[in-house]
């Protein structure tokens, strides 16, 4: 009875330390922290807590092993886990909201792919973790833990629906951008932004570089012109209407050479050739 109470009061003990560190503790950190302690004695204390889940191992950028001490709530919630289940559930973690896939899984784990999906099952279902579509790669799924927001290089950001990239979206977007700056005569990148925002356009909060995507569109398309910040307090840009818009095509655009399949064998007094092209005629008489 005296054997048990020691080894608790260890137990109790090994937690303290790891609640001063909570980035985690080597073993060569712990040793030197209890030095009257024996190797067996920390090693089955240590033991003992991992098997209760009260602690967890975990791996370093510097490839270093460390113990952490689990939240009482986390001990809840992972109760009745494999050791393999909180390996795979750790591999998940410590990929944050970008996710990683089950072949990294299968690299970082050494766990088979039968074996890894089985465990997926499990954590999925106890909604520990949850599966996402990478826009980038449709058919692969990225996995993630559940309360976490997917980052917006898996989703997509706001230009993307259900993985789906959403132009008529964007098209509202640039309209009420180039509506306000017509209306303006003259807004600054942080007067536009905050408009479509007060507008509430987007179920996701969109940021400023955002609304500058979206309006360099229109500077492209040559809607609006891109001036400098006014005054040295000013170090926003601003947008007016286009003093020059751009029309939609012009004679040189049209030109019918460009596009012709058989211009390499147009020549003067040739078979193909100006003198003899109707649509070269009909070009020169727009």
């Amino acid at each position: 009875m005296a054997a048990a109470k020691g080894e608790k009061a260890l137990e109790e003990e090994l937690l303290k330390l790891l609640r001063q560190h909570p980035d985690g503790m080597t073993d060569d950190a712990l040793q030197a922290a209890l030095p009257s302690i024996g190797l067996q004695e920390r090693v089955h204390a240590v033991n003992s807590l991992l098997a209760a889940k009260r602690i967890q191992l975990l791996r370093t950028s510097n490839n270093k092993i460390v113990y952490k001490e689990v939240a009482a709530e986390e001990v809840a919630k992972f109760r009745g886990l494999s050791t393999e289940e909180l390996l795979l559930y750790q591999c998940i973690k410590a990929s944050g909201n970008t996710g990683v896939w089950t072949k990294d899984m299968r690299i970082r784990t050494n766990l088979a792919q039968p074996q890894i999906t089985k465990i997926l099952k499990v954590l999925e279902g106890r909604r520990l973790v949850k599966s996402v579509k990478n826009v980038n790669n449709p058919s692969r799924k990225v996995y993630m833990l559940a309360e976490l927001d997917p980052s917006r290089e898996v989703t997509g950001g706001a230009w993307y629906t259900e993985n789906q990239f959403d132009s008529e979206f964007i098209h509202v977007l640039r309209e009420a951008c180039f509506s306000y700056i017509h209306r303006q005569g003259d807004a600054s990148l942080g007067a536009i932004a905050a408009f479509i925002r007060a507008k509430g356009f987007s179920k996701v909060e969109l940021r400023t570089e955002d609304i500058q995507t979206i309006v360099m569109t229109l500077v492209y398309d040559g809607r609006v012109d891109e001036v400098e910040p006014e005054g040295e307090d000013d170090n926003e840009d601003h947008y007016r209407p286009a003093v020059l818009s751009v029309p939609d095509s012009t004679p040189l655009t049209d030109v019918p050479c460009g596009v012709c399949p058989v211009v390499g064998e147009c020549q003067e007094g040739g078979v193909i050739s100006p003198q003899t092209c109707v649509y070269y005629d009909k070009w020169l008489e727009f």
